[in-house]
């Protein structure tokens, strides 16, 4: 009879603990939040050079979340920044860090945030294919070309020897952190550039691609996945840094031998925001997968434990 009892007991036990796991794997999300819990919007603003990192987020993420939708535009990291400020949008894609500026009117706001990197990216610097006599560039002959009191009009004035074409010069506009980013390099101070007839200031990365590959005469730049998706149209032109001539790659942007044109690259989080669990989830799934979503789409990805201290400051 002890017999028969200790077996009835042991066979309702087991049911118990196959019951349980069942029910754990087929309600949730690799975030450990129930699927069928998670609805509502979160609207994504700013850089369109983390764009395509956050829309691959967005993406994969609401295969698994149909209730909840994400929706992510471009109006460059300037742009997200006043809509993030305002309150209007739960995260921020930036290519710059935030200004001391954005920093004091988001706090004026009553806006608290996080800042998070969530990968590497190298500006690339592009001229048109045809191009034959640009071997490298330093970083005073790229200055001579973008600088606010820059000079030269041809090609011949940026180094003796190369034709005296003139210079058709493609740019981010100032809302772009791309900008900013590549003006305080080169030129010594954010937002300080060129602004005459022979360069062309784009809203759109895309047009500086079109613009660039339009005419044999023309230089650009902008984040490398940009030229990853294009290289089959440009010609990527290496950088003398003063120490070494190196072009952009997923070894020299990781290794900081790129420097001075290789950035981090951020998201800005409403911590207020955050307390609504589809946010939440969305950040942790953000932070947990990015690093594949960051080779996919040409950016360089973190070290991991970079990526695990910023998912266990989600919680403090």
């Amino acid at each position: 009879m002890m017999l028969v009892m200790l077996l009835i007991v042991a066979v309702a036990l087991a049911a118990c603990g196959g019951g349980k796991k069942e029910e754990a794997g087929a309600g949730t999300t690799d975030t450990g939040t129930e699927a069928a819990a998670l609805s509502g919007t979160i609207e994504i603003d700013g850089s369109s050079t983390v764009f395509p990192l956050t829309e691959a987020a967005a993406e994969e993420f609401g295969k698994e979340n149909s209730g909840v939708r994400v929706s992510v535009g471009t109006a460059g990291t300037g742009g997200g920044f006043k809509r993030f400020i305002k309150g209007e949008i739960a995260m921020s894609n930036a290519s710059r860090p935030i200004k001391d500026k954005e920093a004091e009117e988001a706090k004026a706001a009553g806006i608290d945030y996080k800042e998070l990197e969530v990968a590497y990216d190298g500006l690339s610097i592009v001229v048109n294919k045809e191009n034959t006599w640009v071997d490298k560039l330093t970083l005073d002959e790229l200055k001579k070309i973008y600088g606010p009191e820059a000079t030269a009009k041809t090609w011949a004035d940026v180094r003796a020897g190369w034709p005296a074409d003139p210079i058709k010069i493609y740019s981010p506009g100032s809302e772009h952190g791309t900008f900013d980013y590549f003006t305080e390099v080169i030129n010594g101070k954010a937002q300080e550039s060129r602004n005459d007839k022979q360069i062309t200031f784009a809203a759109d990365t895309n047009s500086i691609v079109s613009g660039v590959e339009g005419d044999k005469a023309s230089i650009g730049y902008f984040g490398f996945s940009f030229y990853e998706e294009n290289q089959d149209k440009l010609k990527l032109v290496p950088i003398d840094n003063g120490t070494a001539v190196v072009s952009p790659s997923a070894e020299t942007i990781k290794d900081n031998s790129y420097a001075p044109l290789s950035r981090p690259l951020y998201v800005y989080l409403n911590t207020k925001a955050l307390e609504k669990p589809e946010v939440k989830a969305f950040t942790e799934y953000y932070l947990k997968n990015v690093a594949n979503f960051a080779q996919e789409v040409g950016f360089i990805a973190l070290p991991q434990e970079k990526y695990d201290e910023q998912i266990a400051s989600l919680n403090k």
